[in-house]
């Protein structure tokens, strides 16, 4: 089973590939997806949940600067990105508010293994991981209706509900699971990526299939928009670092952090929200992302004293 873990986190946007290919050319392999991202999504979260313990939001605390512009950072460049994206290419209302929606959505784990890939400050990332995550409740809907209501209705304490329950419950249970059970969690949290990667692997398969005929249509100009989205969250992550001086290893962890997106919790939101064409951006973010991650990884953890 270790072996079998750690062959699938190296090779997860491989595999996200793989997934969205079957379930482009044979949907009806992951029909049965759609119905259950949110639990699926909510067993993401748990098992990120038991990773942490309660002393770990106390880094939170100790760095306030640092994770403040952080989410700062993350929480304006991105909405207004997608924004703008989306008016730029003047996408009807669904996908429009499927691109929102990820621009408006918190940081995921994702972004913590790449920054520690990059060499960068992951006790940031982690950080704020789990600061926009806490604020995705009020933030996330709120972004939403102000940035998307004009393509659609956008139901604010609906929206924040759902995020409570399949992010914010699932999280504090692990907690609990984690300090109550610590030697039991220790034995199983190696397997916890395994765990995780399926259900990505799942959702995207799931999405994918049910918009099949969609994405052949407009695939590749919601590709080019994911693209464009990502590539300028890193870039303008790592300008607004810089503009506040931060060091080398804060810098790509911003970069990163603002980059890369729970793109799960985007599509599982936009499925019962909106309609599964919303969940199109979400489900493309996502073998994006892990593709662009790495890379972005792999060069940054080379130029560590060029950046600085």
């Amino acid at each position: 089973m270790e072996k079998i873990s750690s062959f699938v986190t190296k090779n997860m946007a491989l595999l996200v590939v793989a997934v969205a290919i079957i379930a482009l050319v044979i949907p009806s392999s992951f029909k049965w997806v759609p119905p259950r991202i949110p639990m699926l999504l909510g067993v993401i979260m748990f098992g990120m949940g038991m990773t942490l313990r309660v002393e770990d939001f106390k880094e939170i605390f100790r760095r306030p600067r640092d994770v403040l512009i952080g989410l700062l950072a993350q929480f304006t460049i991105m909405p207004l990105l997608a924004y703008v994206l989306a008016k730029i290419f003047q996408l009807p209302p669904e996908l429009a508010a499927g691109v929102i929606l990820v621009g408006t959505c918190p940081g995921g784990t994702a972004s913590n293994v790449m920054t520690y890939l990059a060499k960068g400050d992951l006790a940031l990332s982690v950080s704020m991981s789990m600061a926009s995550t806490i604020f995705a409740p009020i933030v996330t809907p709120l972004l939403t209706w102000l940035l998307a209501g004009a393509w659609v209705d956008v139901y604010f304490f609906d929206m924040m509900l759902s995020i409570v329950q399949v992010v914010i419950a699932p999280i504090l249970l692990g907690i609990i699971v984690n300090n109550l059970f610590a030697y039991f969690v220790r034995r199983v949290v190696k397997f916890l990526p395994l765990v995780s990667i399926v259900a990505i692997l799942l959702i995207v398969g799931g999405v994918v299939s049910v918009n099949a005929d969609k994405i052949l249509q407009t695939g590749l100009l919601v590709m080019l928009i994911v693209v464009l989205h990502n590539l300028c969250g890193y870039g303008l992550g790592f300008c607004a670092a810089k503009i506040f001086k931060m060091n080398v290893a804060k810098t790509k962890a911003i970069s990163i952090e603002v980059g890369m997106q729970n793109s799960g919790l985007a599509v599982s939101l936009a499925m019962v929200h909106f309609s599964a064409t919303a969940a199109i951006p979400g489900a493309l973010f996502s073998v994006w992302h892990n593709i662009s991650g790495s890379i972005a990884a792999n060069y940054l953890a080379q130029k560590s004293n060029k950046l600085s």
